[in-house]
């Protein structure tokens, strides 16, 4: 067999002698565009990212009744995971935290499986990734606390890179259709963008459009830095994204937020998430980040609190001061009650039209097919056929074509994404090789050579 066909092989079975049920906290739902607890009343996201170890921070059961133990106490109900380790077991974390009443959700790339980074030409979605995609969600699937998972972070990070919106699209079309053919229960499955002003409009109607609810995002969030302390609902831009949000026709959240220039934080944006100015359309939002790190952006330190990546990263958690009060004192405040689902009408959301192309920005122009791996929903991960899409030359698997427009019928992100409100455009269809961003992991930063070395290591341990 091929390496890659052995090593998935061994990934799916080792997630599924370890795949175990979380049942002491009821599953969440989606009807429309909200989120619902089992009893009927509508849930909002009040999140922390959390990523204490680069490879996956839900494998040390003590440390994690140590940070959720203090989670409780500032109010969070979700974290975001952006890496994890499938062929691990992840039962004690999950269960401090559904004991706690917190939900997770997580990514279900992997260090070796982005849809678009620096080693590449271009984007792709091929039979390799598929796999490790499908083992990841294998070893999440049962946990009754997973709120839903996401096919990317941050794709599409400069306005040049529009053309991997297909393959956003089309891992979040094989993946839907994988869990169903799991007969997994429907826990959601979307995305998470970088907020690029120029392009974040048309993202987010494309990943929902084409009227068929097998190809779009089950929910769309977004990860924004533009409300900076002190602000206003109108002067950070938010009430922008709450027009361009109205009547989303599927659940929309902050999958990271939580500005820290010029500091401290007051996390006043909470009250406008959270309250009447945008929680008939949001449903909450993830602070970035639970750990103090060089980018100065933790809530706790496990260690003197100094903004580095060389402090502790396991411990008893202390509040960094005064963000953690601040934000503590934001969310004890704010408790929206929503819409009960037996009043809910879901009729009353939108449907979004795919966008037409602009000169300079968004360059994919209508109801674009999406890329296909073949007959979707396999029975088996390791067996899928691998498949590309006419696009910009990929390294790797991927077809070879020109970058040229598809067609069919703020401030700076802590993960190293531009973000705003400007609106901009020029004339050119570029390709996304030509000036992709470092890759950020573990808010450090990646060069191409280091993050393909990351994966020749991965690939060279999977095969031992």
């Amino acid at each position: 067999m091929k390496l890659s066909t052995v090593s998935s092989a061994l990934l799916g079975a080792a997630a599924s002698a370890y795949a175990a049920t979380s049942s002491t906290l009821p599953a969440i739902s989606v009807v429309g565009n909200k989120f619902f607890n089992e009893d009927g009343s509508q849930f909002f996201i009040k999140g922390i990212a959390y990523q204490l170890s680069q490879a996956d921070p839900l494998l040390d059961g003590d440390q994690c009744a140590r940070d959720v133990a203090l989670m409780k106490t500032l109010g969070a109900n979700t974290i975001r995971v952006y890496h994890v380790d499938p062929t691990k077991d992840h039962t004690s974390c999950m269960d401090a935290f559904a004991s706690a009443g917190i939900y997770t959700l997580i990514d279900l790339d992997t260090f070796d499986t982005y849809i678009l980074d620096p080693t590449m030409a271009g984007p792709s979605w091929t039979g390799l990734q598929y796999a490790r995609y499908a083992d990841v969600m294998d070893a999440f699937a049962d946990y009754t606390n997973v709120l839903g998972f996401f096919v990317g972070n941050e794709v599409i990070s400069l306005l040049n890179q529009s053309l991997a919106a297909p393959y956003i699209k089309a891992a979040a079309h094989d993946m839907k259709a994988y869990r169903d053919s799991k007969k997994y229960r429907k826990f959601p499955i979307g995305y998470s963008a970088a907020d690029i002003a120029e392009l974040r409009p048309m993202l987010q109607d494309y990943l929902t459009c084409g009227g068929d609810d097998a190809d779009i995002v089950d929910f769309f969030s977004l990860n924004s830095y533009e409300w900076c302390d002190p602000n206003t609902y109108v002067g950070s831009g938010y009430q922008n994204l709450e027009k361009q949000a109205a009547d989303f026709p599927v659940p929309i959240f902050f999958s990271e937020t939580g500005c820290n220039v010029p500091g401290p934080r007051l996390f006043a944006d909470q009250a406008s998430i959270l309250g009447p100015d945008m929680d008939g359309d949001w449903s909450g939002a993830i602070i970035y980040e639970w750990i103090q790190e060089a980018n100065d952006y933790g809530l706790i330190t496990y260690g003197d609190g100094s903004a580095s990546d060389d402090g502790p990263r396991s411990g008893t958690p202390t509040p960094m001061t005064p963000d953690f009060a601040n934000l503590k004192s934001q969310w004890a405040t704010l408790n929206p009650t929503g819409v009960s689902k037996s009043d809910y009408d879901s009729k009353t959301i939108s449907t979004r039209s795919c966008p037409a192309s602009t000169a300079g920005g968004w360059e994919v122009d209508g109801n674009v097919a999406i890329p296909t791996l073949g007959p979707a929903g396999l029975s088996s991960a390791a067996n899928a056929p691998s498949g590309t899409f006419a696009m910009p030359t990929n390294q790797g698997n991927a077809a070879t074509t020109t970058a040229s427009k598809a067609t069919g019928t703020g401030g700076t992100s802590p993960s190293g994404t531009a973000s705003g409100t400007a609106a901009g455009s020029s004339e050119s269809a570029k390709s996304s090789a030509t000036s992709l961003k470092s890759l950020s992991v573990f808010n450090r930063e990646f060069t191409a050579a280091g993050a393909a070395l990351v994966g020749v290591m991965m690939v060279f341990t999977l095969w031992l």
